[in-house]
């Protein structure tokens, strides 16, 4: 199995995982709020759709993804806030069907760039492996407000070191998305897996290290949990201030959560 597959392969699950929730709730549940301000179960969904169609339409059709995105250069965060409109009057049953349709349909996409080439992006082309990366995040991210909003745990698997890798790529988004010059010095990752494996990532000699559960790091890096509620560890000025700014997503940090916000919850 190629490196591309693995990924995709977990892209899948991990879509499957969040599948086999929503697809349990009532139709009352998908209007149910979200931690993410002003967003519900169903505009989660609906932007998860969106996103997975316009990566697989740029890994598809360049042109066709070109268009999708024209105008939308100085602000992306809005235009996906205004095409989730799209999909406002679809039952929970419709856009689960689209939502369905788009994930089978990036994932093939991808798994048909010819080898070497890159795919269109909003910033600067990707990798379709790193793209798959992004769809990995995106998906925990979102599902994650999902599961807190109907009080469930979740089963956190080795298919997180896609979004691990992705979030170490994308180390300086927190800085860019305030201004901010990124420090020169690479960051040492240490990360326990779930399933007690270690992985480790930048200089051994790094003064700037960050440690602790990689499931834990997975929610600060997306923001969803404040730093204070997980046992991510930073040595160095420069990493500890990393972890109040830590995000692997462009564009605005988004209202982030605060201390203490989510009870403990049963897997």
């Amino acid at each position: 199995m190629s490196e591309l597959d693995e990924v995709l392969q977990a892209l899948t699950a991990e879509g499957e995982e969040l599948d086999r929730l929503v697809a349990g709730l009532e139709p009352a549940q998908w209007e149910l709020a979200t931690p993410a301000p002003g967003w519900t179960i169903h505009d989660q969904i609906a932007h998860l759709t969106f996103i997975f169609r316009l990566a697989g339409t740029a890994a598809s059709d360049a042109e066709a993804f070109a268009a999708m995105v024209a105008g939308a250069e100085n602000d992306f965060n809005g235009a996906v806030n205004a095409a989730l409109a799209a999909y406002d009057g679809d039952s929970p049953e419709v856009l689960l069907g689209k939502w369905r349709a788009e994930r089978a349909k990036v994932v093939e996409a991808l798994a048909a760039v010819p080898a070497g080439q890159t795919v269109p992006w909003l910033v600067n082309p990707l990798p379709p492996i790193v793209l798959a990366c992004a769809g990995i995040m995106e998906q925990f991210a979102h599902g994650q407000d999902i599961f807190d909003a109907v009080g469930v745990g979740r089963e956190v698997t080795d298919r997180i070191k896609h979004l691990v890798v992705f979030a170490v790529l994308t180390r300086d988004f927190g800085y860019l998305a305030r201004g901010l010059t990124p420090p020169a010095t690479e960051f040492r990752f240490e990360l326990t897996a779930p399933s007690g494996e270690l992985w480790a990532y930048g200089p051994e000699d790094s003064p700037q290290k960050v440690s602790g559960p990689a499931a834990d790091f997975c929610l600060l890096v997306t923001r969803r949990r404040h730093r204070d509620d997980l046992a991510v560890v930073a040595t160095g000025e420069e990493a500890d201030h990393w972890l109040d700014i830590a995000q692997c997503y462009r564009g605005p940090a988004g209202a982030g959560r605060t201390p203490g916000q989510f009870a403990p919850v049963t897997v």
